[in-house]
């Protein structure tokens, strides 16, 4: 495949990660702040798709791209910026994984009070305080690794 190419599809497939995280997180913080568990329900139902078409799709795609990347360049996985970018992406999956769980309770815990007519239970908002949280390593290890990946800085690890 073409470095051009390749270089296009991770460049396409880091915007969709950053992208659809970043609208993730404002759509959940505005429905959130709502408190109608209808409402809440209708988005985290949007979110947990957007999840899985979107972010889900981008994040195997990512390291396939970089990988094939790295061979056609001629860089080594070890050089400093791309082991230090690997550990970023395995600090964003860490938190992002749980945040996935967690939406999808936050919906079906919003869908509960909707169907009942009842507000929303302590239980959401544990779980949206750990989702809130969750989200900050996250967002700040995607930002390292976009701030790496567009400077290339020379890194010793190894």
């Amino acid at each position: 495949m073409p470095v051009g190419f390749l270089l296009l599809l991770h460049v396409i497939g880091a915007t969709v990660l950053f992208g659809t995280g970043a609208g993730i997180a404002f759509f959940m913080v505005m429905a959130h702040r709502t408190r109608d568990p209808k409402l809440i329900a209708h988005v985290a139902e949007t979110v947990v798709i957007a999840d899985t078409v979107f972010t889900a799709t981008a994040a195997i795609l990512q390291p396939v791209t970089g990988y094939l990347l790295a061979q056609n360049i001629g860089w080594s996985l070890e050089e400093g910026w791309i082991a230090l970018s690997l550990l970023l992406y395995v600090v964003t999956g860490v938190f992002w994984l749980p945040v996935v769980w967690i939406q999808i309770r936050l919906r079906n815990l919003a869908r509960a009070s909707a169907a009942k007519g009842l507000p929303l239970p302590p239980a959401y908002f544990s779980l949206y305080r750990i989702w809130f949280a969750c989200g900050f390593p996250a967002f700040f290890a995607v930002i390292g690794i976009l701030w790496l990946m567009l400077n290339k800085p020379s890194i010793a690890l190894f």
